[in-house]
């Protein structure tokens, strides 16, 4: 990978890790399923001109678009005002590389080696792990939240797979359409005084939802769909690893996080099994052996 490309990773990886950041401020202010609609509705806003129709795949895309934009989201901002810690909810949300390959070998009938069976094992370990550190103890209900927005993130992921070649901005687009409504819906339903908070809130308030639509959305996945053109999927995935790193320290210095060794060892062995499930066995192999084929892109 070459000096300008790292340097976009690294660009994702903090546009990803302060969107935490981000998002605690914003549920916090806007309460979270409110906060979650005026991010899509300026990400709508911003992705109208590829708001486009996509012939023979529209209800697998609206499918995902609801898991994604409703579910996925709409749960990671109820972890995030939950409360604890960021760390936490940012290491949980990888939970859905794992969740993805479960599902893959049930669903998909892909093979499910033994290095990734261990792989699995030793990230949902760090995760239960994390979840017995006091301060993570006592906003359990956070790290259910998000991680069951990691779940829903896997499954979006297998039925991606129906709807290929779609471009992340069109995608970006039609979950921007979906997830509105039906969150301002949702809010309405389960929150209130939102107008309230609307009236009292000034032009600053804002930008939480508009980083969130731009860091995140724009900026941090338009990043990663050029990378995973031009580079194996193995190769790019753990890269980002360092966003929920960066969460941590962001948390550390913005909220006065405090972290216990059980969330800090909890968070290794989460990251390194990550890392072990993203990673091509194969492409790796290669690479000891002194063979970057980096045209086998093949996870």
């Amino acid at each position: 990978m070459n000096p300008s490309d790292l340097l976009l990773v690294l660009v994702a990886n903090f546009a990803w890790g302060f969107n935490f950041i981000a998002g605690k401020e914003g549920a916090t202010h806007f309460q979270p399923l409110f906060f979650t609609a005026i991010r899509f509705a300026f990400l709508l806003i911003i992705m109208l001109p590829w708001l486009k129709p996509a012939p023979g795949v529209m209800k697998p895309l609206l499918r995902v678009a609801l898991l994604l934009g409703v579910f996925h989201f709409g749960m990671i901002f109820m972890g995030l005002n939950a409360g604890g810690n960021i760390a936490s909810v940012a290491i949980a949300t990888q939970l859905y590389v794992p969740f993805s390959a479960i599902l893959a070998t049930i669903f998909l009938r892909e093979k499910l080696s033994f290095v990734r069976l261990l792989a699995i094992v030793i990230a949902l370990a760090g995760v239960m792990l994390i979840g017995f550190d006091p301060i993570v103890f006592d906003h359990l209900d956070a790290l259910f939240w998000v991680a069951g927005a990691a779940f829903v993130m896997a499954v979006a992921t297998i039925l991606m797979r129906q709807c290929p070649n779609l471009g992340v901005f069109r995608l970006q687009a039609w979950i921007a359409l979906v997830a509105t409504p039906s969150l301002l819906l949702l809010s309405l339903i389960f929150e209130s005084g939102q107008w309230e908070t609307l009236r009292h809130s000034q032009l600053s308030d804002f930008w939480t939802p508009v980083y969130s639509a731009i860091g995140a959305s724009v900026i941090g996945h338009g990043i990663v769909y050029y990378l995973v053109g031009r580079y194996p999927v193995s190769l790019v995935t753990p890269m980002l690893l360092l966003a929920p790193i960066l969460a941590t320290i962001f948390g550390i210095f913005w909220f006065d996080d405090v972290l216990g060794w059980k969330l800090i060892v909890g968070g290794m062995l989460t990251l390194v099994g990550i890392t072990l499930v993203s990673v091509n066995i194969k492409y790796l192999r290669r690479i000891w052996a002194g063979k970057q084929y980096i045209e086998d892109s093949k996870i």
